[in-house]
């Protein structure tokens, strides 16, 4: 594991997060994992009864873990869980953009222009609505951090290499919203200055996304959105990340 906190001693002393779509998966633990590091985590679910559900569950031995309801496709939700979070907490030090989805199974010369929608409105549209409706709240923070759980499968250096398992997968809307959501990354940080802005690949991760067919863990998953949400002041900004180190475009 590639470590970015590269310098400890300047990362904030208390830290609240925001993780999206965090009622299972690699978001739950996410929450679980920076949990443990003593933040107060803000566990975000569009489904309130599973939302609920895990953050009673994640809490249950002491960890400051609170439901949030928010549904990234929603100008509303999202606002009304920013009004939420100013009246509970009056900032937020951290955003793991999350929430996502695999979206339309089709084939390539199947797939229509209708079959990017929902994807996109959750993938890359979600980080966006998100993204746009905290700043205010992460300006607030000592050092502010936006992580952007995107995928190799948005790397067309990463999916042109024969090497490696992302070649086989033949697909334009998931891939292609993970590759518009590595730009958005971008601009944010260059729009950002002295935040850090990152995109993570958690790599072929056992999640519903995939059937659990995926050769990594949950935890080893989520490890390098937790490097990166822990990033600090001498850490990387606008770049793509795995727990290798530096994902290629």
């Amino acid at each position: 594991m590639t470590t970015y906190t590269t310098n400890i001693a300047n990362s904030p002393a208390a830290t609240t997060v925001l993780v999206t779509g965090a009622n299972k998966g690699l978001g739950r633990e996410t929450a679980r994992q920076l949990a443990a590091l003593g933040w107060t985590v803000l566990l975000g679910a569009r489904d309130a009864e599973l939302g609920q559900a895990a953050a009673d569950e994640l809490s249950a031995h002491g960890a400051d873990i609170r439901f949030v309801h928010i549904d990234v496709t929603s100008d509303e939700s999202v606002a009304a869980a920013v009004e939420r979070i100013t009246d509970e907490v009056g900032r937020l030090d951290v955003l793991v953009n999350n929430a996502g989805i695999i979206g339309a199974h089709t084939s390539v010369l199947e797939t229509g222009p209708g079959d990017f929608l929902a994807c996109f409105g959750v993938n890359l549209l979600g980080p966006v609505r998100v993204t746009r409706a905290f700043i205010p709240l992460l300006t607030k923070a000592e050092l502010p951090r936006v992580v952007m759980v995107s995928s190799g499968l948005g790397s067309l250096s990463v999916t042109a290499n024969p090497d490696r398992i992302e070649y086989t997968i033949n697909s334009l809307v998931y891939p292609s919203s993970k590759s518009a959501l590595n730009m958005v990354t971008t601009q944010y940080a260059k729009a950002l200055p002295g935040w850090k802005i990152n995109a993570v690949d958690p790599g072929y991760t056992a999640t519903d996304l995939n059937g659990h067919s995926g050769h990594k863990t949950i935890p080893e998953g989520a490890a390098v959105i937790v490097e990166l949400a822990t990033v600090t002041a001498d850490g990387p900004t606008g770049g793509f990340f795995d727990d290798a180190g530096v994902v290629a475009w």
